[in-house]
C-alpha cells in the first residue's frame, strides 16, 4: 500500500518536472517569434525607405534670421538664430488611400494622402515680427512647411500666398523636422497673410500632424476600418464603420506645451514631437502578436494534457511511461512552431486550424495506442480540440481575453476537482481491504 502511495507521489512530482522541462522548447518558440517579428520590422523599414516613412506634417510657419550675442573670455561673439512665428488659424484636411505593400513574405499598410492646408496670419501674429527688440532680418523671411520625410512627396498641386502662386524649395529644419520652404516679401507683412497648399504625400503605417497655430483643426479620413488614434490629442469627433473612418481634431494654443513663437537655438524639438497627433493604420492583433499570445498559454496546455493522462492512469489503473509524457509534451510544443510557420504564409486563422487539427489527431491517436483504448484517445483528442478552440477565442479577443481565460481556468479546475473527488490518494481503502486478509 505504501509503495503504491509513494509511486503515485513520485509520478505527480515527475509530471510536474516534465511540465517545467517543457519551458525550454516553449522559450525557444517565444525567441523564434521575436526573431521573425524583428525580420518583419526590418521589412517594414525597407518598404518605408523606398515608399515613404511614417509622416508628420505641420502647417505653414513664418521664419526669420535672428542675431544673438554671447560673451566669453575672448570677448563678445555674434551668431544667427532662427525665429519661428506660428499662424493664428490652421485648417488641414487629409484623405488617405491605403494599400498593402509586401517585401518577401511580410506586408505592411502604406498610403498616399491628399493634403490641403490653410494657414492664416492676422495682425496680431504679424505684429510679433515687427517688434523692434526682435531685430529680425526681415529681408530673408521664409514660410516653411515641416514634413517628416520629404522623400514621400509625390506631387505639389499648388502653394499660394494671398492667392498668388509660389514655388517650394528645400528648407532648413525647424523643431527637428525637415521642411520645404519659399521666400516671402516683407511687404506682405502689412496686411493679414493667408497661405494655402495642396499636395500628395506617401507614407507608411502612420500619419500625424503638428498643431502649429493658435487654433488648429484637422479632418482626417481613410477607407480603413481599424484606425488607432495616436499622439498627444484624441479626435473631438470620430465616425468609424466596418470599412472607413472620419475623425476631427481641434487643438488650441493652451493645449500645447509651447507658445506661438520660439527661437530654434533654445527650443526643444521633443516638445514639438510630443504634440503631434493623428492615426495609424492599425492591424488588430497581427500575426506575431497572436502567436505570442498563444505561446503564453503553452505551459498551461502542456500541464492540463499531462493531468488528463495522469487521470486516466489513476482512474483506469493504467501505466504511462515518463518518456510517453515527454513525447506528448513535445508534440504540443510543435503546435506553436507549425502555427508560426504557417501563419506567415496563409494567415493566422487557417494556420491555427491546420496546426491544431494536426496536433489533436497526433495526440489523440497516440493516447489511444498508449492507453490501449480508442475511447480514451477520442476523449483526450476531443478535450484537446476544445481547449484549442478556447485558446483561439483568447488569442483573437483583445478586450475580453483575460475575462474569458479566468472563467475558463476556473471551469477546468472545477472539472478536475469533480473527476478526482472519489480518488483514494492515500490508499486507505487498500489498507482496509488488506487488514481482514492479514487477520484471517
Amino acid at each position: 500500500m505504501l509503495r503504491n502511495v509513494h509511486s503515485i507521489t513520485l509520478k505527480v512530482l515527475g509530471i510536474g518536472a516534465l511540465s517545467l522541462l517543457m519551458l525550454i522548447p516553449l522559450a525557444y518558440v517565444q525567441g523564434l517569434i521575436s526573431e521573425r517579428s524583428g525580420l518583419r520590422d526590418q521589412a517594414v523599414e525597407t518598404i518605408a525607405s523606398r515608399w515613404g516613412a511614417a509622416q508628420t506634417i505641420g502647417g505653414a510657419v513664418l521664419t526669420a534670421p535672428a542675431p544673438y550675442q554671447w560673451t566669453t573670455e575672448q570677448g563678445v561673439h555674434t551668431g544667427e538664430d532662427t525665429a519661428v512665428f506660428l499662424p493664428g488659424q490652421l485648417d488641414m484636411t487629409a484623405s488617405l488611400a491605403p494599400q498593402l505593400r509586401s517585401y518577401g513574405i511580410y506586408e505592411t499598410p502604406v498610403y498616399e494622402a491628399q493634403v490641403s492646408l490653410t494657414a492664416r496670419f492676422d495682425e496680431r501674429d504679424l505684429a510679433a515680427l515687427r517688434r523692434p527688440e526682435e531685430s529680425l532680418a526681415l529681408d530673408r523671411l521664409q514660410v516653411r512647411l515641416p514634413i517628416a520625410d520629404v522623400r514621400g512627396l509625390r506631387e505639389v498641386a499648388s502653394v499660394k500666398v494671398n492667392g498668388e502662386e509660389v514655388h517650394l524649395s528645400p528648407g532648413d529644419a525647424i523643431g527637428g523636422y525637415r521642411t520645404v520652404a519659399f521666400a516671402l516679401d516683407r511687404k506682405l507683412l502689412a496686411a493679414p497673410l493667408t497661405v494655402t497648399a495642396q499636395f500628395t504625400i506617401a507614407g507608411t503605417e502612420r500619419m500625424q500632424f503638428l498643431p502649429l497655430a493658435r487654433t488648429t483643426t484637422l479632418k482626417l479620413d481613410a477607407p480603413w476600418g481599424d484606425p488607432s488614434f495616436i499622439g498627444g490629442f484624441l479626435p473631438a469627433k470620430r465616425d468609424i464603420d466596418a470599412g472607413r473612418f472620419v475623425a476631427h481634431w481641434q487643438v488650441l494654443e493652451l493645449n500645447r506645451g509651447f507658445g506661438q513663437t520660439w527661437k530654434e537655438r533654445t527650443f526643444s524639438g521633443s516638445t514639438l514631437a510630443e504634440s503631434a497627433f493623428g492615426a495609424a493604420l492599425f492591424q488588430p492583433a497581427g500575426v506575431y502578436q497572436r502567436n505570442e499570445r498563444a505561446g503564453k498559454y503553452g505551459l498551461l496546455f502542456v500541464g492540463l494534457t499531462f493531468v488528463a493522462f495522469f487521470l486516466f492512469e489513476v482512474l483506469k489503473r493504467l501505466r504511462v511511461h515518463p518518456v510517453q509524457y515527454l513525447l506528448v509534451g513535445l508534440s504540443l510544443c510543435t503546435f506553436y512552431v507549425v502555427l508560426l510557420a504557417l501563419s506567415e504564409q496563409i494567415g493566422f486563422a487557417p494556420a491555427y486550424a491546420c496546426a491544431a487539427g494536426a496536433v489533436v489527431l497526433m495526440v489523440g491517436g497516440y493516447a489511444a495506442a498508449v492507453l490501449t483504448t480508442r475511447r480514451a484517445g477520442a476523449i483526450l483528442g476531443g478535450s484537446l480540440a476544445l481547449v484549442y478552440a478556447l485558446l483561439y477565442g483568447l488569442v483573437v479577443s483583445e478586450q475580453y481575453s483575460l475575462l474569458i481565460g479566468a472563467f475558463a481556468l476556473l471551469a477546468v479546475v472545477a472539472l478536475l476537482m469533480f473527476l478526482t473527488r472519489n480518488v483514494d490518494w492515500y490508499g486507505q481503502s487498500l489498507a482496509v481491504d488488506a487488514a481482514p486478509a492479514q487477520n484471517g
